[in-house]
């Protein structure tokens, strides 16, 4: 006897066949019987097909989420920062560093100089690389919900609001990278030395204090110093970010590697858009090193974009960058008086480590500091005087 199984739509998807009884031939309740055991039956095989198909799909989006965070960490890692020059190399050095530690990171430098991919770089480089991260534009949120975006919120403080979970929250286990720091009000700065100090933050309209485990990197291109002079930034907070201090380099201070920079955005760029294969003319990577980018590197990746979008020669040429790209021309006389500049900033860095290194070798004692320098007490003292050292 032969009964069909049928799927929740009614179609039938197979058979359900018993051979034989014990005891005589069929009857009308052995069939009432195999029907319901067929109806049993067939759920229960569509509902395994279904949890197969489940399983592989759950399997395909993690092999799949493996393999963009694994495309992340590549894009992001230090791999990403570009550039030959001795001052970027020194950053990508420093960021190997402290990438696999759990001590906060103050990055300073320009708008446009990479600050935020600096983060990403130590963030991705880190053992935190698989948890959050969470990035906060302190500048562009307003005083009245700065302290809600940060810390969360709970429902019905206010009429309408609901709960909500605050960046320290989001970023607990991974990482919190505070974007323009320096325009934080001063409560605000407050709340933030509070979560630091303590590893807990409050909601506004709670008192529960909530456990976060997050590592802080931040950023600004204020003189932060300057700042704490002023009354505008708190000194303990400063101190408490900036327990590494990464300084990113202007665009200007790496004009040798302004055409590996184009050339990359540009190959970047034609791909994207599908618009072939295009290079640069001599002249026109000359008035793009001559320029002094004082949008820096974000700067010039939006140029590049425009000339790929406007572009339709394979050669790009100087009359295809903008005016005030074109005219920016560097003298012979000017390049030899920033070679000058270049070699005397390099004596002061070295004269600076050298008095630093003897300084903490000795314990901060000027007379023995000096001994070592080879230079008698004042002599050390003026020098430190004129390289602003404290």
């Amino acid at each position: 006897m032969a009964v069909p199984l049928k799927n929740y739509e009614g179609e039938i998807v197979g058979t359900f066949e018993v051979l034989n009884k014990k005891k005589g031939s069929f009857t009308g309740h052995d069939e009432e019987i195999l029907q319901a055991l067929a109806s049993n039956a067939a759920v229960a095989i569509e509902t395994a097909q279904m949890f197969q198909g489940l399983k592989e799909h759950r399997d395909e989006l993690v092999e799949e989420n493996t393999q963009l965070r694994r495309e992340v960490i590549d894009k992001f890692a230090t791999g990403g920062i570009l550039g030959t020059n001795e001052k970027i190399q020194k950053v990508v050095r420093l960021v190997e560093q402290i990438s696999d530690t759990t001590v906060n990171v103050l990055i300073v430098g320009e708008s446009g100089t990479g600050k935020e991919l600096a983060a990403k770089a130590i963030h991705y480089g880190s053992s935190r690389a698989q948890q959050p991260l969470v990035t906060v534009h302190c500048a562009a949120l307003p005083d009245t919900l700065l302290e809600s975006e940060l810390f969360g919120i709970e429902k019905g403080v206010a009429t309408g609001v609901d709960r909500r979970t605050g960046k320290f929250e989001l970023a607990d286990g991974g990482t919190l990278f505070l974007d323009e720091i320096g325009d934080l009000n001063i409560v605000a700065q407050a709340k933030i030395l509070r979560a630091l100090q303590e590893n807990v933050v409050e909601r506004v309209g709670g008192n529960k204090s909530i456990p976060v485990d997050v590592r802080v990197l931040a950023a600004t291109n204020k003189d932060l110093e300057e700042e704490i002079k002023k009354e505008n930034f708190r000194e303990d907070l400063y101190y408490r970010l900036k327990v590494v201090h990464l300084q990113m380099p202007s665009l200007r201070e790496m004009s040798s590697d302004i055409p590996l920079f184009a050339n990359h955005y540009l190959s970047q760029f034609t791909s994207e858009m599908g618009k072939g294969e295009k290079e640069f003319s001599r002249d026109a990577l000359e008035c793009l090193t001559n320029y002094g980018w004082p949008g820096n590197i974000r700067e010039l990746e939006n140029e590049i974009k425009r000339i790929v979008a406007t572009c339709r020669r394979r050669a790009i040429k100087k009359e295809d960058l903008l005016e005030a790209i074109r005219t920016s021309v560097r003298s012979a006389r000017q390049g030899e008086h920033s070679l000058k500049e270049v070699v005397a900033e390099a004596v002061e860095d070295l004269e600076k480590g050298m008095i630093l290194e003897a300084m903490d070798a000795c314990r901060n004692n000027q007379l023995r500091a000096a001994a070592k320098l080879g230079l008698s007490r004042q002599g050390l003292i003026k020098k430190m005087k004129r390289y602003g050292m404290k």
